[in-house]
């Protein structure tokens, strides 16, 4: 059996910019976007991490994966950075994970196919990134095993930007349907945009 490809999801941020509310426990058909998420990451039959936030600072995060299936990670640094959940999940990853899709939680439009589809592709050299219809390049990310020791030394905010950068000619662009890879939500109005451009949600 081929070594598995993991799915980490990156969920310890801080939702700073939904003035109060979580981006992350949003409805998206009848459960939070998080579980939502997760489900989603769980029918590629791929091993599923997520990187959330301490226990007692995001309890209700915690809840909303209890009892699905996927391995809970606890940043305890995640206010430093999108940097401190890459380094934890890479580094909580089995050693025979042949390569890591980097899932960005609050990007609803990501289908199981999406997963799959750079699953698939996964060579053990190349970094395949999702891309919308367009060409334009998105998430989520596809880091082969060789990758993981620079995930680990990661540092900031800029999460794997620097690294895709330095291996660009390593980066292959993988066109998911529509704007799937380039559907991110982080404030209300990108809520009740993306609500009433018609894709399954809930008011």
């Amino acid at each position: 059996m081929a070594d598995p490809v993991a799915i980490l999801i990156l969920a310890a941020g801080a939702s700073s910019r939904m003035r109060g509310a979580d981006k992350l426990l949003q409805p998206v058909d009848g459960r939070p976007l998080l579980a939502e998420r997760a489900a989603a990451a769980l029918r590629t039959g791929a091993p599923v991490f997520v990187a959330l936030p301490a226990r007692d600072a995001a309890p209700e995060r915690w809840r909303a994966v209890d009892g699905l299936g996927v391995t809970c990670l606890e940043v305890s640094d995640a206010a430093s950075g999108m940097a401190a959940s890459l380094r934890a999940g890479v580094g909580a990853l089995p050693d025979q994970t042949a390569g890591v899709v980097i899932l960005l939680a609050d990007m609803p439009e990501i289908t199981p196919d999406d997963l799959a589809a750079l699953i698939a592709g996964a060579d053990g050299a190349t970094i395949l990134r999702g891309a919308g219809a367009d060409g334009t390049p998105g998430h989520p990310v596809l880091f082969p095993a060789r990758d993981f020791a620079a995930l680990r030394a990661l540092d900031g905010d800029r999460g794997a930007r620097d690294l895709l950068r330095r291996e660009r000619d390593r980066v292959r662009l993988v066109p998911l349907p529509g704007a799937h890879a380039l559907t991110d939500l982080d404030t209300p109005e990108d809520w009740a945009r993306w609500r009433a451009s018609g894709p399954s949600g809930d008011e």
